[in-house]
C-alpha cells in the first residue's frame, strides 16, 4: 500500500490555517490577558477552572486535564500564582500522594474581575465572526484534535 507523502492543497489550506492560529492566537490571548488582568493567559485559565469547582479546589493532576497542560508546566505556574497569594496548595486528605490546588479569595476577586474582559475578547476573535454551524464543527474537530494527541501521548 503506498502511503501519501504529500498534502493536498485542501490539506494544505486547513493545516497553514491550523499552524497560524496555534502560532498568533496564544500571543494575543496572552496580551488580552495581561491587559485585563496582568496574568498570562494561562495562569487565568487555572484559576478559571479553580473558580468554576464550588469549593475552587482541584486535584493537580485534573486541573492539569482541564487546562491542557503538563503536570510541570502547571507546578511551574501554581508556584508563581501562589506567591501572588492566588492559589495555595495543600495535600490531599483522601490520597497522600496528591496535591490539591485551592483558590484563595484574592484569586477568586482577579479571575472574576477578569472574566468578563475574557468573555467579550473571545467573542470578538471567535463566537462573532463564526456560524452556528461552523462553532460546532470547531468544537469537535478541536476535541478530536485533542484525543488523538491523549492517545499518542498515552
Amino acid at each position: 500500500m503506498v502511503t501519501k507523502q504529500w498534502l493536498t492543497e485542501d490539506e494544505r489550506e486547513a493545516w497553514v490555517a491550523l499552524t497560524g492560529l496555534l502560532i498568533k492566537l496564544p500571543t494575543a490571548l496572552d496580551a488580552a490577558m495581561a491587559k485585563a488582568a496582568g496574568l498570562t493567559y494561562f495562569e487565568y485559565l487555572v484559576l478559571a477552572m479553580l473558580a468554576e469547582e464550588g469549593d475552587g479546589r482541584l486535584r493537580m493532576s485534573i486541573l492539569a486535564e482541564r487546562t491542557n497542560g503538563s503536570l510541570s508546566r502547571l507546578s511551574h505556574v501554581v508556584r508563581r500564582l501562589e506567591k501572588q497569594d492566588l492559589v495555595r496548595r495543600e495535600g490531599a486528605p483522601e490520597d497522600r500522594r496528591a496535591t490539591n490546588a485551592i483558590l484563595t479569595g484574592s484569586g477568586r476577586h482577579l479571575v472574576e474581575q477578569a472574566a468578563p474582559a475574557h468573555a467579550r475578547y473571545v467573542r470578538d476573535i471567535v463566537i462573532d465572526g463564526t456560524s452556528a454551524s461552523d462553532l460546532s464543527s470547531l468544537a469537535r474537530v478541536g476535541q478530536g484534535i485533542l484525543d488523538r494527541l491523549e492517545e499518542s501521548a498515552g
